[in-house]
């Protein structure tokens, strides 16, 4: 049964898994200036690309969850004492959505880590095109990384998704 206190929960822990996404770009892209900047070699510059740019989407996708959760939490515990339709109108449909959204990012999470793990593989003893296999070990880990922070996303937002379902007012 779905409570007020159920949605607050749920939003608060949207927000901490935003702000630990929008960390993990920034030290992304700390270290993808590190790896370009100061490290040089061809492996640390091909580790600096997928740094930069899933840690620029990591701090985006991050911060604009950390951002808006205050207020879908405040609207919706509005909306379960004050019209509690908007529940099955609104959020239930948005959650649905949601869940599409995480399976897509899983499946492009395993997409990446297959293809760091490929890049890897292919040119880890071709030492004149070493910026490749850095490439794909800081793929890899930024996928492994994402994976894991949709599984922990998708986790939470099934459980609130079955509440919505069953809510009745």
């Amino acid at each position: 049964m779905l409570t007020k206190v159920d949605i607050e929960k749920y939003f608060l822990a949207e927000k901490q898994v935003g702000l630990v996404i929008f960390i993990v770009g920034i030290i992304a892209l700390i270290l993808a200036v590190v790896c370009y900047f100061v490290l040089r070699a061809p492996f640390y510059k091909g580790a600096a690309i997928p740094l930069v740019l899933i840690g620029a989407i990591q701090c985006f996708i991050g911060f604009s969850h950390y951002t808006s959760s205050d207020k879908s939490r405040v609207r919706n515990v509005y909306a379960f004492d004050m019209n509690p339709q908007e529940l099955k109108d609104k959020e239930l449909p948005r959650v649905a959505k949601a869940l599409t959204g995480i399976a897509t990012f899983k499946w492009g999470a395993v997409f990446l880590l297959l293809a760091g793990i490929t890049l890897f593989l292919l040119y880890r003893s071709r030492a004149d095109q070493s910026i490749w296999p850095g490439l794909g070990v800081a793929l890899a880990l930024q996928a492994v990384f994402m994976f894991g922070a949709e599984f922990v996303a998708e986790k939470q937002t099934k459980g609130y998704h079955e509440q919505l379902k069953e809510f009745t007012y």
